[in-house]
């Protein structure tokens, strides 16, 4: 009898598994580089939890929503609140699902050891480019948001000509930090988010108020997605405790998740 009892609790569970891995989504996450270390860590936790395989495109929110414009298809969006705004207006999010994530900051990298620059203003800060003998920054072709905004403002400073032969693009943040750590570049600037996961570069912290650009990251389902609820359910993963634990342990600020 105890046999089988067994069988027919082994069975179920057998049914249970097979349906579940029947349910099971694959989920392709759109995500710009500043929130790609984070998304990853709850999405790991996620797929652990739902069953669901997370796969990642991670770039610049401008290259993402040219990959969406020819006709790339993808589940989840996390990108800059204008690049959510653009793709709303072309209809390449589903309605209702906007949901606020977090503000990012934009910071300087530097080598460990280094001559850290002046941050404590705008003019200090001006200075400690001009002596820098190489400078990195995501590349505003790239679509970067943190490269297009500090280009703008060197422009904005009257110092971009004197700058122009020290510059050193990158396509994405990661990269930056990356020619910070392989000596490239003398300092480095993006996302504090982007620069900060980088062992072999110091953060030597934001820019001033006065010229800092605080930038809001917010994610969506993609229209036409085939796991609309999946992609929903890692959307509320992602604005969950313990997700806004793993943004906050990486220096953003979590907004509240207004739709």
């Amino acid at each position: 009898m105890k046999s089988k009892v067994l069988g027919a609790a082994v069975a179920a569970l057998l049914v249970v598994s097979q349906i579940s891995m029947a349910d099971a989504a694959e989920l392709k996450v759109f995500v710009g580089g500043a929130m790609t270390e984070t998304v990853k860590k709850i999405g790991a936790d996620f797929a652990k939890a739902s069953g669901n395989t997370l796969t990642y495109v991670s770039d610049t929110t401008g290259a993402l929503q040219k990959r969406l414009q020819s006709g790339e298809k993808a589940d989840v969006l996390v990108v800059t609140a204008a690049g959510l705004d653009s793709l709303e207006k072309e209809n390449r999010v589903a309605a209702g699902t906007r949901t606020t994530l977090v503000r990012a900051l934009i910071g300087v990298a530097m080598q460990p050891g280094g001559t850290a620059p002046d941050l404590s203003s705008q003019d200090s800060f001006k200075q400690s480019l001009l002596k820098a003998r190489t400078v990195s920054y995501v590349n505003p072709a790239a679509g970067g948001t943190s490269g297009t905004y500090f280009e703008g403002l060197m422009k904005k400073m009257g110092i971009y000509d004197q700058m122009k032969s020290k510059i050193v693009y990158r396509n994405q943040g990661s990269e930056v930090a990356d020619a910070v750590a392989k000596h490239d570049a003398e300092l480095g600037i993006s996302f504090i988010a982007e620069l900060a996961p980088n062992k072999g570069v110091k953060v030597a912290g934001p820019l001033p108020d006065a010229i800092q650009a605080p930038t809001d990251y917010v994610a969506g389902v993609a229209a036409g997605s085939a796991n609309a609820a999946a992609a929903r359910a890692f959307i509320n993963a992602m604005t969950s405790p313990s997700g806004g634990a793993v943004f906050k342990a990486a220096g953003l600020t979590v907004l509240p998740a207004s739709h």
